[in-house]
């Protein structure tokens, strides 16, 4: 029988977006398993993007925990539309680690516009990151798994906004459905390398994705100064059980299971972690 505690016992993982929320949950939780992993983080806010992006100072936090749940880390600042930045820190993470056995392409950013103001530019932020930075994220890594000839497995990140339509958000909508499309075929392409590939979709996120001082202005244009309590009684509606969020961990939960033995022979699936809210 498997041991769960240590599911990824001298596996190699690499985790985008890894400076905090979802990025940092899985980055601890893969060390708590057994694995080493390499991290990269854009820290650096974008023009588009309404809220404030992780730091430098959040990157090297998540080293620390990393390390703190008995890992060790390979991090480095890198924007995952870079594809020589993105490759580069592999390399880098592999010549430390020697293998590279997971990759969770997770980085992402929400910035919602309607598509009559939507500007260029803040398309291409979103389309760039969100879905050409999964490719960047695959590519940089995947050639190294099919030559060790032992499997592997890949998650991306999607959103329920992957598997529905989402009122003014064109581009995040666009990108998240993009990433479905995206895994299916590599789905294809790597399983007869035995690499398994999969994309998780959650719903609303107790992360600073979501809780800062824009979101609440953007789902409560009804109030004058919207509090996260406001907004939570708004996202309440959105699930079926009763809940305005799931947590970073319950994520994490869904993504090592999908990259663990257990999942051995799922490849292809879009899994939600949504409280039920595709069924609203």
């Amino acid at each position: 029988m498997t041991d769960r505690s240590r599911r990824f016992e001298d596996k190699v993982v690499f985790v985008t977006g890894a400076a905090r929320g979802q990025g940092r949950s899985h980055a601890v939780r893969f060390a708590a398993e057994g694995a080493r992993v390499i991290g990269i983080d854009v820290c650096a806010d974008q023009p588009a993007t309404p809220y404030p992006l992780a730091t430098e100072e959040d990157l090297a936090e998540t080293v620390r925990r990393v390390e703190s749940a008995g890992g060790a880390m390979h991090a480095e600042v890198a924007d995952v539309r870079d594809l020589d930045a993105v490759r580069t820190a592999v390399r880098a993470g592999m010549e430390r680690f020697g293998r590279l056995d997971v990759i969770v392409a997770n980085a992402g950013i929400y910035s919602p516009g309607p598509v009559q103001w939507l500007t260029s530019e803040g398309w291409d932020e979103t389309i760039g990151i969100n879905l050409t930075g999964v490719f960047n994220t695959v590519r940089a890594g995947v050639k190294r798994m099919i030559e060790q000839d032992e499997g592997g497995a890949i998650v991306i990140t999607s959103s329920t906004a992957g598997l529905k339509g989402f009122y003014g958000s064109p581009a995040y909508n666009a990108s998240k459905h993009g990433v479905v499309g995206f895994m299916r075929s590599i789905a294809l392409e790597l399983a007869p390398n035995r690499i398994r590939v999969n994309t998780v979709h959650p719903t609303s996120v107790d992360t600073p994705m979501i809780i800062n001082d824009v979101f609440p202005r953007l789902v409560r244009m009804d109030l004058e100064n919207p509090t996260k309590d406001d907004a939570a009684e708004f996202l309440r509606t959105q699930q079926a059980l009763d809940t305005p969020w799931v947590e970073a961990n319950d994520i994490s939960d869904a993504v090592l299971w999908l990259c663990s033995d257990e999942a051995r022979y799922v490849t292809g699936t879009t899994l939600p972690v949504d409280a039920g809210a595709l069924l609203k």
